[in-house]
């Protein structure tokens, strides 16, 4: 039998209820406290005759507003719930304590590792899986979740691996274990968790915001939907773009590339959707573009804010259904790609300055991943110097090469405006023109930081205070919007507020801003 007392809070008002239980001598299995004023009891069948004492006798009780018997305890209802889902899950769902032993395994897991017959909660998982020491990463009581390869029977399985952490009344965290969820596909199959670990190792990087980056973009690699990559120059997104190609199922299916700001309108149209034989000319022939060619694999768009109007049209049409129609041709055509999409700073900026389409955007903008620049993960920077240091070394057929501390300091304490690229280039340039083996600050050529315009004119007998300011004021942000083009990057290096800088901006005609609508006479 289970009761559910609707009460209004007060200290002691549990401690009443069970004192009655107490007195009719009623065996209590369970009680459970609901903060927005409801206590659930749990006890056995009683007689009609008690039962008819003990509810007035509840109801008593100060602050008791109604009570009234309910089919199940919440607690029932959640873990039965629970079960259900677990139970109708097709991959195989295990739960471990700290000591590797098996606390839950839903059908999936029972059906994939059980081959003796018994049940699997109390069995140590390394009877079943085998290739990665999950007892080993229990005992490092890891923060971060894992994807490792594992054996069953013989065969290699994907099993993604998560902590569990549990918060105590004091605010501690103790760690209680992992849940495990395997693929019941070999790797080999058509499903890829993440794809292939290698495709990320070209992207160095130990900071936090780096490493959360690759774990989204691991994540979203497998997801057949658009992704929009953002970051400034030179941070490495069609790296970025490469490698989630690389690991997700279209990796051994092309992977094509183009500039939207190197091409003309009319070119790029023919270059993404191809053209029938003559229509771009008399002597034209017929021409497949790279949607078509990447059939299977996928697309980078890369610089995507700069694309035409006319074009984004085009493309939200085929974003929408796969279809197009080469240039001079009736006939659409259907492929199946996915589209990848690049952009310095933040493309919502373009969309508010009236220069991108507010339907493309929320088209695109299903994933997003945003590069961090090289000067907010600072700790990175000597991780960088020393992979370009021997890959140059490498390409130039050279010993190895030594950084001065100078050297390091001068390359740590740098701005980096081109981030990631400039770095690398940097640093070939500098040993490539080295005569011996060591590199010094001296042989690092880094730009000067450029001065803030000299014809800033704060002659206060010419001009009003108001107006100096403004000259000033439009100054710095002139200089400094090549390095920070995103309104919100700038605000953040200003330490204003996105609108203020966005305002100044059009002010000041500083960057690309929306056209302002004529207004009727």
């Amino acid at each position: 039998m289970r009761l559910e007392i609707t009460c209004d809070d007060r200290l002691g008002i549990a401690q009443d209820v069970l004192e009655i239980l107490r007195d009719h001598e009623i065996d209590l299995r369970g009680i459970e406290v609901d903060p927005k004023g409801k206590i659930f009891l749990n006890f056995p069948e009683l007689e009609f005759e008690d039962f008819q004492h003990l509810m007035p006798e509840i109801r008593r009780i100060p602050n008791v507003k109604d009570v009234k018997t309910v089919a199940f305890m919440p607690s029932e209802r959640e873990h039965f719930e629970y079960s259900l889902l677990l139970s109708k899950l097709p991959d195989p769902v295990l739960s471990v304590d700290t000591r590797g032993v098996i606390d839950i395994a839903n059908d999936a897991a029972e059906l994939l590792l059980n081959e003796q017959g018994q049940r699997l909660s109390g069995q140590q998982i390394s009877h079943y899986l085998t290739g990665f020491s999950i007892q080993r990463w229990l005992d490092k009581q890891p923060r971060e979740a894992t994807v490792q390869q594992v054996i069953i029977g013989g065969a290699k399985y994907f099993a993604d691996v998560l902590p569990i952490w549990i918060h105590d009344d004091n605010g501690k965290n103790n760690f209680a274990g992992a849940v495990i969820t395997c693929k019941p596909q070999p790797l080999s199959g058509a499903w890829q968790r993440g794809g292939n670990e290698e495709a990320f190792s070209q992207l160095i990087g130990d900071h936090a915001s780096m490493k959360r980056v690759l774990r989204e973009a691991a994540r979203m690699a497998e997801l057949n939907v658009p992704l929009l990559i953002q970051g400034e120059t030179g941070v490495g997104k069609e790296l970025l773009a490469r490698a989630c190609h690389q690991a997700s199922r279209r990796a051994q299916q092309p992977f094509l590339a183009i500039n939207c700001v190197a091409l003309p309108d009319n070119v790029a149209e023919s270059e993404l959707f191809g053209h029938g034989k003559g229509s771009v000319g008399p002597y034209t022939e017929a021409k497949k573009g790279i949607f078509e060619q990447a059939h299977g694999g996928t697309v980078l768009l890369d610089a995507v804010s700069e694309m035409s109007n006319g074009l984004q049209a085009k493309l939200l049409r085929f974003i929408q259904d796969g279809r197009f129609r080469r240039i001079g041709e009736e006939q659409e055509v259907r492929v199946d790609v996915r589209i990848i999409c690049s952009t310095q700073g933040e493309l919502a900026d373009r969309v508010n300055a009236g220069t991108f389409r507010e339907d493309l955007f929320y088209r695109l903008n299903v994933l997003t991943l945003n590069v961090p620049p090289l000067r907010e993960r600072r700790s990175d920077i000597q991780v960088l110097v020393d992979h370009f240091t021997v890959q140059a070394c490498q390409q130039l057929g050279r010993s190895l090469v030594a950084l001065t501390r100078p050297a390091r300091e001068r390359l740590q304490d740098f701005h980096w405006p081109g981030n990631v690229r400039q770095l690398e280039n940097v640093l070939f340039r500098a040993i490539s023109m080295l005569e011996g083996d060591t590199l010094g600050a001296e042989q690092l050529q880094l730009p000067q930081p450029s001065a803030l315009p000299e014809n800033v004119d704060l002659d206060l007998d010419a001009d009003t205070l108001d107006e100096a300011v403004k000259k000033f004021e439009s100054a710095v942000l002139r200089r400094l919007y090549p390095s920070y083009p995103s309104t919100r990057l700038l605000a953040r290096k200003l330490g204003l507020s996105h609108t203020a800088v966005a305002n100044k901006l059009r002010d000041y005609g500083i960057g690309k801003q929306r056209k302002r609508k004529p207004t009727d006479a």
